[in-house]
């Protein structure tokens, strides 16, 4: 566009005409104000006739109108001509419609702040959102509590249903999630399976519980993923404002070490942060880079327990336990590191490595005359629904000229009862490679007897806690004793496992179980204390009969 010095419009372009549907002659001699859109202020303009009077030009960004009342973005430069007395005699207004770069921006804007799953605000949005709450809550006495909400075992659901299914579960739970988050609150996915909440203005612990429980309540819930019915879990940390904290990154920090206190102590549950955690922390921190260490070097020691048949009063086999000695954190409990490799991403390695060390020790005991000794190994849930794990554990046995009769694999039943189908036409391969199976902790899960004929099962193992307590509760004994009766019937053979008295062997041999293992025969024991052991039983067998 090109005006006189009194603003009188001169002559327009195509360009003009085609952005503003205007044409030449119907702006020719008119102000360019019969574009102004209305979103700038009368200030705005006069500092933009300033900048041009003082230095000769304008550029910047300005929304104007089109003929049809369109409002719209644009670019715009102006600058003043002059004579050869310096006389301001025209002005030059060059412009660019930015519509479509302002749609962009918006859009990256967007993508942010916003989660593109779960359309939800993520990480950066909520730490942002937390910091402004916080500054403002400065000025008053507001408190506001951070929930680290993550969900259980969701590495495991998802290499089970695949990512897309996995996507359908994380977008199902920001929608439960958000039937329950008021406006005033920040809601987020964190990242992965993480979510995070801050309820804002609350005045009691227990208003921060009663949320906890209501979104454990809503995940507890079914989902319903392309036919299958999935069950979830949730642990959350809590942490509070200001009293945790005073930063939405140390707020976080210890809502998250909550919720990991919550997951080490059973999950689907709900934990506030204390500062006792800290230390705890660390240790899981030497824990993690110990673990994986450890694995790399294979620093872990196989103690085995034995089982007993109780009629024939002999060792049938044994179960192998791992145990692990660290410089650093000294024994660690199975209960500690096992979990922890599941959470880690480590239990398959981990279990790879037990399965070499079990076959190193059959190679030892083979030299050493004992040929036969069946040994069980408790394989992972995760581990077990690898589509490779046949062609793994082969190969692991190949390598050490092992054979597949001298194992026996072990698997939960809320293994078994993940995609059916695939499972059983797994399970029937590796008892025809010559494997034998066998259910383990049965009565934990969620399983029904009635499902137990579709599995090629040899051996069903019955859980302790239920062992524990036949000679108190008729309850307890009475499912102990359907159990063996409806196995029997399957000809399935039973193992009673955690035996430590001589009542429920006693009780356990009336109701014809058929195997024992636990502390009233032996505790695990490393294998090069195992052939003694042996010798030790032998000799009492022998006393036994001569009585």
């Amino acid at each position: 566009m090109i005006t006189d010095n009194q603003m009188n419009i001169l002559l327009v372009n195509a360009a003009f005409e085609m952005v503003t549907g205007f044409s030449q002659e119907e702006v020719r001699g008119q102000n360019p104000r019969i574009l102004q859109s209305g979103k700038q202020d009368a200030l705005f303009y006069t500092h933009l006739w300033n900048t041009i009077k003082t230095k000769g030009a304008w550029q910047g960004e300005i929304w104007n109108k089109r003929k049809n009342g369109d409002i719209y973005p644009e670019l715009l430069s102006i600058s003043s001509v002059v004579n050869d007395l310096g006389e301001i005699t025209h002005f030059l207004g060059v412009f660019s419609d930015i519509f479509r770069e302002k749609v962009v921006e918006k859009e990256l804007e967007e993508l942010t702040i916003t989660d593109h799953l779960t359309s939800i605000g993520n990480r950066n949005s909520f730490n942002e959102s937390l910091n402004n709450l916080i500054n403002v809550s400065k000025q008053n006495e507001y408190k506001h509590a951070v929930l680290f909400i993550d969900l259980d075992r969701f590495k495991q659901i998802n290499e089970s249903i695949g990512n897309d299914g996995g996507d359908l579960i994380l977008t199902e739970v920001a929608n439960r999630i958000n039937r329950i988050v008021q406006r005033k609150d920040i809601f987020a996915r964190y990242g992965g399976d993480e979510f995070l909440l801050t309820l804002n203005n609350i005045h009691h612990q227990k208003e921060a519980a009663y949320y906890a429980k209501e979104i454990t309540k809503l995940l507890n819930k079914p989902f319903y993923i392309n036919s299958d019915e999935i069950y979830i879990t949730s642990s959350i940390g809590i942490s509070f404002y200001p009293q945790d904290g005073i930063s939405a990154e140390r707020l976080i920090h210890k809502a998250d070490k909550a919720m990991y206190f919550a997951k080490q102590n059973g999950r689907n549950q709900y934990a506030f942060y204390f500062e006792e955690l800290e230390s705890d922390s660390k240790r899981l921190l030497l824990l993690e880079s110990e673990l994986r260490k450890a694995i790399q070097k294979k620093e872990f020691t196989i103690y085995y327990q034995p089982k007993v048949s109780i009629e024939k009063q002999e060792i049938i086999g044994v179960e192998a336990l791992v145990r692990w000695q660290n410089e650093k954190l000294g024994f660690v409990s199975p209960g500690e590191f096992i979990p922890y490799a599941e959470d880690a991403g480590l239990i398959i390695p981990l279990s790879e490595v037990i399965i070499e060390k079990v076959c190193l020790d059959i190679i030892d005991w083979r030299n050493k005359g004992i040929l036969n000794l069946l040994v069980s190994i408790n394989i992972a849930s995760l581990h077990f629904q690898q589509d490779d794990f046949i062609e793994r554990i082969n190969s692991i046995l190949m390598q050490y000229n092992c054979s597949p009769r001298q194992l026996e694999l072990e698997v939960t039943e809320r293994t078994i009862m993940n995609d059916t189908e695939g499972i059983v036409e797994k399970l029937i391969k590796l008892k025809n490679m010559g494997f034998k199976l066998s259910i383990d902790d049965f009565g934990t899960g969620y399983s029904s007897l009635s499902y137990l004929n579709r599995f090629p099962l040899n051996y069903l193992k019955i859980d302790g806690s239920f062992i524990k307590q036949i000679t108190s509760l008729k309850d307890k004994q009475a499912i102990v004793d359907c159990i063996i009766l409806l196995a029997h019937r399957l000809h399935i053979k039973v193992v009673a496992e955690g035996v430590e008295t001589k009542e429920q062997v006693k009780l356990l041999k009336e109701m014809d179980c058929d195997i024992i293992q636990g502390y009233y025969y032996s505790r695990p024991i490393p294998s090069k204390e195992l052939l003694d052991f042996f010798e030790l039983w032998e000799i009492h067998q022998k006393e036994r009969n001569v009585l």
